[in-house]
């Protein structure tokens, strides 16, 4: 069986370049491949489909085929041509996609995979269209909605077309609604993000969230042979290269680690911490910042959005004077981030994630699988993989409640670290993953294929628009 994994934005190669350091190469591209390389596992043909991009600035994603070293023939990346040959940001590629799905098939010609998983809502639309032309089936992952992000971005009518100027929310939400009402199967991360995420008014009418047959909750994992507790060879020269330089005096660290967009709310930790003496006096702060080891020099080099989501940290932490107490790391592998959070781990230390909404998480379940105790928002996933004491949810628009929740992580540090080890190890694994997709491909492949159905040009803004104003 071959399985064609749609994903268009950001892009895969060996090296996993640019993972955290772009908004397009986040969380969804470490799901695609892992879930594709236990699907391979599993004796699944997997193709990982995505664009190809011959630019100067990204040399990594020129070739059209490429494959993840140690696995020579499977999965296989693909990359598609379409939109010309530079990188395009994902709110750029909707007129592309089109192009993009008469391309691969043409690639395919009269071998086309036996069914679709679809990632995102360019992924899904791609399949939609597949659908009407070949008659393939498809499930699809939405990893996070546009109506959340009209939510928590607090779009309104007085500011809606410069809302929709950037984000296309008109393509996105229209894109989602198709891939909801076509898809064979909806997959879902946790129960939470099925009922509440797609029950959201502006996908009214696109899928009833009560319809059992039409959802698969199936958690992503961890890579165990990458985030494990066990000490391994590479930590003693992580340490030497990325933290030897801490002088902490046997200290815990509080450990921030992910891409600087605002609705990570890291300036939420970073306020707490200031703002608690008893916790910059027990634990010193580590913000992993990919691509910078000096962000007080070196800021300038970022782009303005993520510029704007650390100069006010930089500058709650100079105000506090705690600069002396606050460490940055540059840390661009998994293999290292791993490392480090097991060297952490040693120091009796807490990983925290504040969002102020969050699908899933996997960045907290890779710091749990290392040994870290874990501090993570109540607002979604978290708030279902956490249970039972294996991690300390907290509001993440309460500053004091997330003080309260790294000093009970700190604390109690034995006792979180390892019922959260214990929770992810045997619950959230990749394999478990890819076992159930496997169950949704097989079903889905047999499911009648509705080829010929129109597939609409995108466009709700009508749509958002009342919502907007109701």
């Amino acid at each position: 069986m071959r399985v064609a994994f749609l994903n268009p934005q950001g892009n895969f190669d060996p090296a996993d370049s640019y993972w955290t350091a772009h908004p397009d190469f986040g969380g969804q591209l470490v799901y695609v491949k892992e879930v594709s390389l236990a699907l391979a596992g599993l004796g699944v043909q997997v193709d990982i489909v995505t664009r190809r991009i011959r630019d100067p600035e990204w040399p990594e994603f020129s070739a059209d085929e490429d494959f993840y070293q140690g696995f020579p023939d499977n999965p296989r990346i693909l990359r598609i041509p379409c939109g010309g040959d530079n990188f395009l940001n994902k709110e750029a590629l909707w007129p592309c996609m089109s192009e993009f799905v008469d391309n691969l098939l043409e690639f395919y010609g009269s071998d086309p995979p036996d069914f679709v998983t679809a990632h995102y809502a360019d992924g899904g639309y791609c399949a939609a269209l597949l659908q009407s032309k070949a008659g393939l089936g498809f499930s699809f992952t939405g990893h996070s909605l546009g109506a959340q992000k009209i939510d928590k971005l607090g779009v309104n009518s007085g500011n809606a077309a410069s809302m929709e100027e950037t984000f296309r929310f008109s393509r996105r939400i229209h894109a989602e609604r198709l891939s909801m009402e076509r898809a064979s199967t909806i997959i879902t991360s946790t129960g939470q993000e099925r009922f509440e995420q797609y029950s959201h008014p502006l996908y009214a009418g696109a899928v009833d969230v009560t319809d059992d047959a039409r959802f698969a909750v199936i958690p992503p994992g961890v890579n165990t042979q990458v985030f494990a507790s066990e000490e391994k060879s590479h930590d003693e020269e992580v340490h030497e290269r990325l933290l030897g330089h801490i002088e902490n005096g046997g200290q815990p660290h509080v450990i921030v680690s992910s891409r600087l967009d605002g609705k990570k709310n890291i300036a939420g930790v970073v306020d707490a911490y200031v703002s608690n003496k008893e916790l910059h006096e027990r634990a010193r702060l580590a913000i992993v910042v990919r691509g910078v080891e000096d962000p007080y020099t070196e800021i300038v080099t970022l782009p303005q959005s993520e510029r704007e989501v650390l100069r006010p940290i930089l500058d709650a932490i100079e105000e506090a004077q705690l600069r002396n107490k606050v460490d940055f790391l540059d840390i661009r592998s998994q293999q290292d981030l791993a490392s480090a959070y097991r060297v952490f781990a040693r120091r009796r230390s807490v990983f925290a994630l504040t969002s102020f909404y969050e699908p899933f998480g996997l960045a907290p379940i890779e710091a749990a699988a290392c040994g870290l105790a874990v501090v993570a928002t109540r607002n979604g996933g978290p708030s279902e993989i956490f249970v039972d004491e294996a991690g300390v949810l907290v509001d993440p628009a309460d500053i004091e409640d997330i003080a309260r929740g790294l000093l009970e992580a700190l604390e109690n540090y034995e006792g979180y670290a390892e019922r959260g080890r214990r929770r992810v190890t045997e619950k959230y694994t990749w394999h478990a993953t890819a076992a159930g997709y496997l169950e949704v491909i097989e079903r889905g492949a047999g499911q009648t294929r509705a080829l010929g159905q129109s597939v609409p040009e995108l466009d709700c803004a009508e749509r958002i628009i009342d919502y907007l104003g109701a």
